[in-house]
Parts: C-alpha cells; sequence; structure tokens
C-alpha cells in the first residue's frame, strides 16, 4: 500500500470533494454513448484539451456514429480531423469502428484485453475506456496521473538515475489506491488536479486540496524546464511538422486529386531545393506506408494525394 489506511481516504474525501467543486465540465464527462467517448479518448491522446473543446463537436457531426465512420471515404476521415494533428489516429479510429462492426456487433468491447487489440488503443485508453464508458473499478493512468501520484507517494514510486518515474510503479499505486465505490470521479478528478494545479513546472501547491498530505508539497516550485530532446528534421523543424504539413497540403486540393511531387515540395517546404528531395521522399514514403497519403505514377512525374 502506498499509504496507511486513514491517510489514504483523507487523500481521497479531499480530492473528490475538490472535484466535485472544480471538476472541468468537459462535454464527453455527459456522454453515455461509447462511440462518442471513445472518440474524445482518442483525440485527447495526444492534443491539448482546448483544441478538442474546439475540434470535437465538427467531428461528430460528420461521422456521428461507428457505421458512419467505418463506411466513410478515409480521405474524408483525413480530412475531419484538420487541427488535431498526429493523423495516424483519425485511420486508426476508423480502423476501429470498422473492426468493431466486423467483429462486435457494432459495440465496444468491454474489457481492457479485448480493447487493447483494437487499433490505437493502448494501456492507459483501454482502461479509460472501461472506467468511462461501463463504469468498472479500474485504476487509468495518463501523463497528469502519473505526475499526480508520483508525487504524493514518492516512496511507493521509485525513480530511475535520470529521474524518470517507474510507470510500473505508478499503475501498482493506483490500483491499490482506487476507490472502487468512486472509480469515475477518482480517476477524472486525478487528471484534472494534474491539469489544473498539479503541473509539470511551478505547481500551484497553496491551492492543492491534498497540500497538506503530499511529501513534495512546495519542494517543485521552482523547477524549470529540461533541454527538449532534438528530434529529426530539417532546417530545425521537426520532421512531424513537415508530415503534418504535406497532409494539410493534401486536405486543401481543390479540383484536383493529385499533386505532382514538385508542386507539393514548394508547399511544403517553400525554400525547397534539389538538395532536399531524397530527404522529402523519405518523408512521403513513411506516410504512404502509414496509411495517410497514396502515390502513383504518371510517366516520370509522381503524383501524391490522400488515399481513398
Amino acid at each position: 500500500m502506498p499509504a496507511p489506511q486513514h491517510r489514504q481516504s483523507r487523500i481521497t474525501g479531499a480530492l473528490l470533494r475538490w472535484y466535485r467543486r472544480n471538476g472541468r465540465a468537459l462535454p464527453w464527462r455527459r456522454e453515455n454513448d461509447q462511440y462518442r467517448i471513445l472518440v474524445s479518448e482518442i483525440m485527447l491522446q495526444q492534443t491539448q484539451v482546448r483544441r478538442v473543446l474546439e475540434l470535437y463537436p465538427r467531428f461528430l457531426k460528420r461521422f456521428p456514429t461507428f457505421r458512419s465512420l467505418a463506411n466513410a471515404r478515409t480521405s474524408s476521415v483525413i480530412r475531419a480531423w484538420r487541427g488535431m494533428g498526429y493523423n495516424n489516429r483519425a485511420l486508426r479510429l476508423q480502423q476501429t469502428a470498422r473492426t468493431i462492426l466486423q467483429q462486435h456487433d457494432g459495440k465496444l468491447p468491454g474489457t481492457v484485453e479485448t480493447l487493447q487489440q483494437l487499433p490505437g488503443i493502448g494501456r492507459y485508453t483501454a482502461h479509460a475506456l472501461v472506467c468511462f464508458v461501463f463504469g468498472e473499478p479500474v485504476p487509468v493512468v495518463d501523463t497528469n496521473i502519473i505526475r499526480v501520484l508520483s508525487r504524493l507517494f514518492p516512496r511507493a514510486i521509485s525513480r530511475d538515475r535520470s529521474g524518470k518515474v517507474n510507470v510500473e510503479a505508478v499503475w501498482t499505486a493506483a490500483r491499490s489506491i482506487l476507490p472502487r465505490q468512486n472509480a469515475y470521479r477518482w480517476n477524472q478528478a486525478l487528471m484534472d488536479l494534474g491539469a489544473t494545479i498539479c503541473t509539470s513546472f511551478n505547481p500551484q501547491c497553496d491551492r492543492c486540496p491534498v497540500t497538506a498530505f503530499c511529501p513534495s508539497a512546495f519542494r517543485i516550485k521552482k523547477r524549470s524546464p529540461g533541454t527538449k530532446k532534438v528530434e529529426p528534421g530539417r532546417e530545425g523543424i521537426p520532421n512531424r511538422l513537415y508530415r503534418g504539413k504535406v497532409v494539410e497540403v493534401l486536405r486543401n486540393v481543390n479540383g484536383r486529386r493529385f499533386l505532382s511531387f514538385s508542386h507539393l515540395a514548394k508547399q511544403v517546404k517553400p525554400n525547397y531545393g534539389e538538395r532536399d528531395k531524397r530527404w522529402l521522399r523519405g518523408i512521403l514514403h513513411g506516410l504512404e506506408r502509414d496509411g495517410l497519403i497514396a502515390t502513383k505514377r504518371r510517366g516520370s512525374t509522381l503524383l501524391v494525394s490522400l488515399p481513398e
């Protein structure tokens, strides 16, 4: 156990009371529809909440059900994902919708193990769906919860020499302290605390409902962001941003389904030169391998489009 029972009980009570007054009023928390909750969880994987709040209703208006998403053209799904980033998620979401229709009678499976077999659903998302869709008392561990629990229970959750948290220890702690009768609210409360108060840098310990129980309180207030990991890229711009730019250019093609390689290159990188040719072809190869674009030859000209 990461904490004596009385301390754990007081933490639970304090956090749930805080959540009752201060929990974020997010639209997917008012949903009972499993498809809509799934869409929100996939969107939230790598996109900030404020962006999801803007784009979530638009996507649902375009694709309101598993069937409408499964039957859509992939190019339409990618276009509807505009502004979300990490476009692979749109493909995985559509593949999941198709799998649910074909193998699960149009219903989201209700176990962590089965959910993790679906495209784009990993350990966190599977647990979140089991808790938030089916109401099962399972722990949910995302980045915010890792941070909150590792600060609340530093003795139970080890770190390596670089300071990186042992994620398995977080899952173990999350499972042991889970209030089974309030699992839904508890998991949402932990996420909200991490997102709004117990933040990565300069946490607001003076506003935290569990400061009195936290050994880390006020000890990390002046930490600053470390050096960012250098990503592969071109002229200081990461390749992932160029990948997104390629997809965005193809989203905006008017009247023509395909763009020539040379036309696309100039739109993706205005100062494109012959020295960039091999690099850009590598970007396109990766996108095609991931199913985000399609290419074909017309004579010596390479043509690029969104997939059908």
